[in-house]
């Protein structure tokens, strides 16, 4: 455990717990209304309650037009392409120009407030104006990862319904082209709803056909609003209006549409920046994320420029693109004082350069921070961090649901003490419990599923797409009068979190509960290991076994066979017998989203011979072909 100075968290957290409307009353100062709010929380409106009912304000404006006068020159975001080499910088005053002629497109298009818009889009500015033009006129955009796949793109457009669809000719992955627009056909021609019009902006690396009478040509349509004037101003819209809606990732079915209020979202985003981040206006702010994920919406593209910041978009990987040091040179290039990103970047990055000789050739004197969140932070990769980086490596915990964090360690009130596996303490707004199977609250130390009182904090969703009673009975209805996190934890002594895995990762062994996450930490300790993942597997005697799936670092001299002998013993040492861990595998790589986050259920039915689907959100399909060749050999899987 590390001892920091003095933080003002423990008063601030009481302030909101005694008084939430007060505290929340407060924080929305920050924001820059039309009207301001006529109540802090209205309980008996929507499914628990919605935030700052009769406020009127605009997204858009608050993260862009307000910052003009003050900051106009400053850069609102820098590009960064490391696919392509180039780079680019927008300061507030360009970016509002370009995002109000975007939004007079829009406007041309048909496309007014309410109605929604499908962004399918890679990491290329235009994929942030999109976001924002649509805020600015009060349409309500959907972002679909870009290359996601026609049929789960369809399922989307016949959810949300779109009058029009942004997308982009093309992405770049290392390697290779993807093509959008043919995706993007067949997903319109599946879909029984059809948009009245898509905006396609070529990129010259692959150059799309246009369907006549739907498509239109992106850079001419707006470089024509720009030389005639048609620019749009920001539309007031109520704080309860939906801002945006975000599709789950890995559902099956009928997709889950994570709905976002304005309001709400606003204030909670601004409080973060300075509380939790601890990142003040004019400081450039990185989020290595997409925009295609709840965290590129709120920390690459709305957090940050309602916070009056700098953020970069980054197109690229981090290795490959060209090494494992890209991360560095571009927090050295853009003077990035904080870095947001996945443990998954932490893991590869290890595994290429485990001494990291590729920081020696950067600068990095302006970087204090390194926040991590998306799946669980193993303790071995935050503190090979630390040691590398020699600043504060601060997990931290939220869903796709909450829009932002539920815990974590706020650095803008004074960081807390850290303690390796935990994400910290939960923030203002969430009353964060663990109870056990018929909800009742455990003693410290004691595993159970984590869930939240209602109400949720500003920020959160009060509902999905036009879904309200699955929306109370996939979160509301298994813990009443608590939102389901679906994960699994404890709450220590001290207070502190500790998120062990989804309730679906704790795996009954012989009647013993026990955690995959507990059992990684483990095997994420071995100095021969990069990055691991922990499955429950079948077995006849026990009803489950774990299985540990392991990436060994480059350059490891001992033998995968030896290595997993060692990493038996090492789990048997620290847990016991009682976990009955026999079965450690070496793989060349791990099966993960684009998000990077590792796909445990999908590698679990594979070693039980279930029927699998190919996870839509899937990084690289063939990794899968790999793993399951591999339980092949080992006497697992179908044969």
């Amino acid at each position: 455990m590390t001892t920091p100075g003095a933080s003002r968290y423990h008063e601030v957290y009481a302030a909101w717990k005694a008084d939430p409307r007060a505290f929340w009353g407060e924080a929305a100062k920050a924001i820059d209304w039309f009207t301001p709010p006529e109540m802090v929380l209205d309980e008996k409106a929507g499914v628990y309650g919605r935030w700052f009912e009769g406020g009127v304000g605009n997204v858009c404006h608050n993260a862009l037009d307000r910052h003009v006068a003050e900051r106009g020159d400053q850069k609102a975001m820098i590009w960064d392409s490391a696919m392509t080499g180039e780079s680019a910088a927008w300061t507030y005053a360009e970016m509002r120009d370009e995002v109000a002629a975007l939004a007079g497109v829009l406007r041309e298009m048909g496309v007014e407030k309410g109605d929604r818009v499908v962004v399918y889009m890679p990491m290329i500015p235009q994929a942030v104006f999109a976001m924002l033009a649509c805020a600015r006129i009060g349409a309500i955009h959907s972002v679909v990862f870009g290359g996601f796949a026609a049929n789960e793109l369809a399922t989307r457009i016949e959810d949300a319904t779109p009058k029009a669809i942004l997308s982009a000719s093309c992405g770049l992955e290392p390697g290779r082209t993807v093509a959008y627009k043919p995706l993007l056909d067949k997903a319109i021609e599946l879909s029984i709803h059809k948009p009245d019009a898509c905006l396609v902006f070529q990129r010259p690396q692959a150059q799309a056909t246009l369907v006549a009478g739907r498509d239109r040509d992106w850079a001419q349509a707006v470089a024509d609003a720009k030389a005639h004037g048609r620019l749009a101003d920001c539309v007031p819209v109520a704080a309860t209006d939906p801002l945006y809606v975000l599709y789950t990732s890995g559902t099956t079915g009928k997709p889950k549409g994570v709905v976002r209020d304005t309001g709400g979202y606003m204030v909670a985003l601004a409080w973060s920046m300075h509380a939790l981040y601890g990142v003040e206006p004019g400081e450039v702010y990185w989020c290595a994320s997409d925009v295609g994920w709840v965290v590129g919406h709120s920390y690459i593209v709305y957090g940050p420029l309602i916070a009056g910041c700098t953020t970069i978009l980054y197109e690229g990987k981090p290795v490959g693109t060209p090494d494992a040091g890209a991360f560095w040179r571009v927090i050295a290039e853009h003077g990035v004082t904080t870095l947001f990103t996945a443990p998954t970047a932490l893991r590869a990055i290890k595994k290429e350069d485990p001494r990291a000789e590729h920081l020696a050739r950067w600068d990095l004197s302006r970087f204090r921070a390194l926040f991590l969140a998306g799946e669980r932070a193993d303790p071995a990769t935050v503190q090979w961090a630390e040691e590398t980086l020699k600043v504060p490596v601060i997990d931290h915990w939220w869903q796709t649901e909450t829009g932002w964090a539920i815990a974590g360690n706020p650095v803008g009130l004074g960081a807390l003490p850290v303690k390796h596996g935990s994400p910290t303490v939960p923030m203002p707004g969430y009353d964060v419990r663990i109870v056990d199977e018929g909800g009742r609250d455990v003693p410290p130390n004691t595993m159970g599923s984590i869930v939240i009182a209602l109400p949720l904090p500003p920020g959160c969703l009060p509902t999905l797409w036009h879904a309200d009673d699955r929306f109370r009975e996939s979160y509301l209805e298994a813990f009443p009068g608590t939102y389901s996190t679906s994960d699994a934890g404890f709450v220590d002594e001290d207070g502190y979190l500790f998120i062990m895995g989804r309730t679906d990762d704790i795996i009954n062994v012989a009647g013993h509960r026990l955690s995959t996450g507990g059992m990684e930490e483990v095997l994420a300790s071995h100095p021969a290991v990069a990055e691991c993942a922990v499955v429950g597997v079948k077995d006849a005697l026990k009803g489950e076994v774990p299985c540990g799936f392991v990436v060994l670092k480059a350059g490891v001299e001992a033998s995968p066979l030896a290595i997993e002998k060692e990493l038996v013993g090492l789990v048997r040492e620290r847990i016991g017998p009682v976990a009955a861990f026999k079965l450690a595998i070496t793989v060349g790589r791990l099966p993960k989203t684009r998000s990077g986050k590792i796909l445990r259920g999908t590698m679990k039915k594979i070693a039980d011979g279930d029927d699998w689907a190919m996870p839509a959100t899937i990084d690289d399909p063939s990794i899968l072909d790999e793993i399951s060749s591999e339980l092949s050999r080992r006497g697992f899987g179908r044969t």
